[in-house]
């Protein structure tokens, strides 16, 4: 089975299909539902199996049902957005990196700037980047294809105890299979598969919101123990009020402006950066950074950092701010030492005189 799955992804991948690796948080919970441990979910060859196996499973039916011309509900995913796609191309175009650019953009092409940063400092930096200029993904009752999977057609069959969507095609196959659609059946198919399209699509998002706030009250519960406690972490997005940090165990949290305190710091937008007006020192997204929990706001699921300098950083800025305020007395000096040269310059030519 791995080696049939390697073939299939082997395949996908030939076609351009996007494969973003983002790491899911596993957390366990003690019998009182307190957060004992957080960490990256392991991903196994079994959960790679399942997973080439559903999605091939997933296009063969969506293919299938696609030329029987019956109302059906698919999975789909448009094109990005063409603004944000270009927002993108500039950023990595900044780290180095192009990307083939056309007006009709293809998933391989994306795919091909994922390889290219695969393993390096950048590499999550680009793929988030990347997944915030795609579309969401929804429920459809027209097959538009599915552009971060490169398969002209998609559903979702393979779980119908958890997801609706699922559920209502196996209705609909089923139905088919036993001959009992017909001509009256379908037109009542087209309002049933426009509203489970709508419906499903909604609800959702509705559910990913609400697993968000599980994860995130939990980790605010977790790390509510090990405020002072310092941590390795890396710089996951940069916005206007300071920048988030997130660490290997998956927890993020936000380092705020004001808690930068060597220097007034300006954010930079097109370089989603911040950077500091006197010593220009920049805060970048992917950059490698020491932190200290501050703070946990477990009402509003939030978790605060304070950035720690290395104490080669700390001596270089105190000697920079020590020259900085000497600055204006050594130029003092300086000027009133070349006015004394031109007096004695003077005094001599008068006395040559």
């Amino acid at each position: 089975m791995e080696e049939l799955a390697n073939i299939l992804n082997k395949k996908r991948m030939r076609r351009g299909a996007i494969d973003f690796d983002f790491e899911e948080a596993k957390i366990t919970l003690n019998p009182l539902g307190k957060p004992i441990e957080i960490k990256p979910y392991p991903r196994e060859i079994a959960n790679r199996i399942i997973e080439e196996f559903m999605l091939a499973c997933n296009e063969t039916i969506a293919e299938y049902m696609y030329w029987t011309n019956l109302p059906f509900v698919y999975r789909v995913h448009e094109n990005p957005d063409e603004e944000k796609l270009t927002k993108f191309r500039e950023f990595i175009y900044n780290l180095g990196y192009t990307m083939k650019w056309s007006q009709d953009i293809q998933p391989r092409a994306l795919q091909e700037v994922l390889e290219k940063v695969k393993g390096k400092k950048e590499e999550a930096v680009v793929s988030t980047l990347l997944l915030r200029s795609m579309m969401k993904a929804r429920y459809s009752p027209e097959s538009l294809g599915h552009f971060g999977l490169a398969a002209r057609y998609y559903c979702h069959f393979t779980s119908p105890i958890r997801r609706y969507p699922d559920l209502q095609i196996h209705r609909i196959i089923k139905e088919q299979i036993n001959g009992k659609i017909d001509g009256g059946r379908a037109k009542k198919l087209i309002g049933i598969v426009d509203y489970a399209s709508k419906q499903s699509s909604e609800t959702e998002r509705v559910a990913q919101e609400a697993e968000r706030e599980v994860d995130d009250l939990k980790k605010a519960e977790y790390m509510q123990d090990r405020i002072g406690e310092e941590f390795d972490g890396i710089v996951s997005s940069v916005t206007s009020f300071g920048m988030f940090v997130e660490l290997p165990s998956t927890i993020e949290g936000l380092v705020h402006i004001t808690a930068l305190e060597d220097d007034y710091y300006v954010y930079d937008e097109n370089h989603l950066a911040l950077i500091g007006e006197r010593t220009k020192n920049i805060y970048r997204l992917g950059d490698e950074v020491k932190v200290k929990c501050s703070k946990v706001d477990i009402a509003n699921r939030e978790i605060y950092f304070d950035l720690i300098k290395e104490e080669e950083e700390e001596k270089e800025e105190e000697a920079l701010k020590e020259f900085q305020e000497r600055l204006p007395q050594v130029k003092k000096e300086v000027k009133e030492a070349l006015a004394r040269v031109e007096e004695i310059e003077e005094e001599k030519e008068s006395e040559l005189e």
